[in-house]
Order: C-alpha cells, then sequence, then structure tokens
C-alpha cells in the first residue's frame, strides 16, 4: 500500500457521493483513514456520507475555486493536514466542436480547472509537510486516444494528464517532498455518469468496486499511469490504440486515423500483430 495510505491519515475525494469517488471514499475509510468526500449538494452526498464511512461530507462545486478553499480550510480545522487528495469530481453531458450544446464552459471548469486548482490548493501544504502525500487525478483514456464524438471531455481530460505530468515532474524534484501524483485511467466503469439511462450493468463495463482494486493494486506498485482494462479492452489493446493515436503525429497521418476511411485497414492489421 502507498505509505500516504494509513490508518488515521486524511483523505479528500471529490466527486465521492457516487461512481468511483464513492468507492473510493468507501474502501479509504475501510482502511482507516479519516476521509471526507466532497460534492454537490443534494442526497446523494447525504447518502454517499453515511454509506461510505466518511469522517465528513463537503457541499462543494470544484469549478469554484472559492468552493475548493473553502473545502481544504473545513478539512484541516474538523480532520487535520490533508494526506491523499483524489480529484474525481468530473462531468460528461456530451459536446459538440461548435458548442451547439452550450457545455464547453461547464465541461472544462469543472474536468479540468477542477483538478489543476485542486491540485494547486491543496498541494504546497502537502508537499511542504515533509510527510508522505498522495494526489490521484482522474483521467481518461479520451483524452490520451480522443476518439471523436465529446470533444470538449477529450480536451479536459488530455488537460488532464498534462498537467499531472508536470506535477508529478515538479514534486519529485522539491528538496523535502514526500508528496507524489498519480494518472488515474478508468477504463469502461458503470457509474451515474455513465449508465446514460441503462439499470443494469453492461457485460464489458467494469463495477466501481472493480476499478478502485486495481487502484490500489496500481498505487502499491508505484505506477504513476493507471491505465485500467475493463471487460472489453485488455491492457496489450489499450496500449496499441495509444501507439496508434501517437504515430498520427510521427508518421504524419491525419489526425484521428483510427476512423479515417483511408486508414481502417491498417489500423485493424496492427491490432493483431
Amino acid at each position: 500500500m502507498h505509505e500516504a495510505i494509513r490508518k488515521d491519515n486524511v483523505a479528500v475525494v471529490t466527486g465521492g457521493a457516487s461512481g468511483i469517488g464513492r468507492e473510493a471514499a468507501r474502501r479509504l475509510a475501510e482502511l482507516g483513514m479519516r476521509v471526507c468526500i466532497a460534492d454537490l449538494a443534494g442526497p446523494t452526498l447525504d447518502d454517499a456520507a453515511e454509506a461510505t464511512g466518511a469522517a465528513l461530507a463537503v457541499a462543494a462545486d470544484v469549478s469554484v475555486p472559492d468552493d475548493l478553499h473553502a473545502l481544504k480550510d473545513r478539512v484541516e480545522t474538523e480532520l487535520g493536514p490533508v494526506d491523499l487528495l483524489m480529484n474525481n469530481a468530473g462531468t460528461q453531458p456530451g459536446s459538440s466542436i461548435f458548442d451547439a450544446e452550450a457545455n464547453w464552459q461547464a465541461i472544462v471548469d469543472t474536468n479540468m480547472w477542477g483538478i489543476i486548482r485542486g491540485s494547486q490548493i491543496f498541494g504546497p501544504d502537502m508537499a511542504a509537510s515533509g510527510r508522505p502525500g498522495l494526489i490521484v487525478n482522474t483521467g481518461s483514456k479520451q483524452g490520451i486516444t480522443t476518439p471523436p464524438g465529446d470533444p470538449a471531455y477529450n480536451v479536459s481530460k488530455a488537460g488532464v494528464k498534462a498537467f499531472t505530468e508536470a506535477l508529478q515532474h515538479e514534486l519529485r524534484n522539491m528538496d523535502g517532498c514526500r508528496t507524489e501524483a498519480r494518472l488515474f485511467i478508468p477504463g469502461w466503469v458503470f457509474t451515474p455518469l455513465t449508465a446514460r439511462g441503462r439499470t443494469e450493468k453492461p457485460e464489458g463495463a467494469w463495477t466501481p468496486e472493480q476499478v478502485v482494486d486495481f487502484l490500489l493494486q496500481a498505487l502499491a506498485r508505484d505506477d504513476f499511469y493507471i491505465l485500467c482494462p475493463d471487460n472489453d479492452v485488455d491492457r496489450a489493446t489499450d496500449a496499441k490504440r495509444i501507439l496508434w493515436a501517437a504515430g498520427d503525429i510521427a508518421e504524419n497521418r491525419p489526425p484521428l486515423s483510427r476512423w479515417h476511411p483511408d486508414y481502417g485497414d491498417a489500423f485493424a492489421a496492427w491490432l493483431k500483430t
């Protein structure tokens, strides 16, 4: 287990009222951590506080910097200094390239700026403490391979990847700092965010319990890129998709060539190699 995950240490999980965040909060509390879950105000947050065993539940919108500052102040006052921050809150209402649904601002503010500001607000004190610390930022495979269909979400998660890489580089070069960053990249997980009206888990999806198991195991292995498989896509397939996407630049192919009609056969052949 990562050194930051210890009995009586303090953890903050944003987006902790449902899905992956709720399960992560439950598991961390089960491991003896004093957990604060943060999410939008409402009965879902209230229910999650009791169900997860969290020590504290705080209504906060991560797209609002004042809410994040207030969250930090309350956690430190009621629980103590933070040892683990999981920037997990996210939204995916759908988007189009020309913003027909007017969702771009809300998606980027929550998914990218919520993680950047969360790290910037909590991170300096964590780094300066000299104690083992951990910042886990939830990204997405869509921020790496950027499939067509939801460009605002892809842009937000691509930003999370770039920011978290830079964050980890900065932390590991700070004298006396024992706080680390990790990029958490779930696969297909059946949560309220991905259910889209379905009430039963599709066969290809993992449960939040499975993905949090994988997260904790990867943290114990000291992985930075926590790239989760699911029941449809294994690690080898993910790796090939990621390498193909990078190859668009290296080989000067058209962007998103995986979905380009002139490259469909070449991509299919690549997957089989």
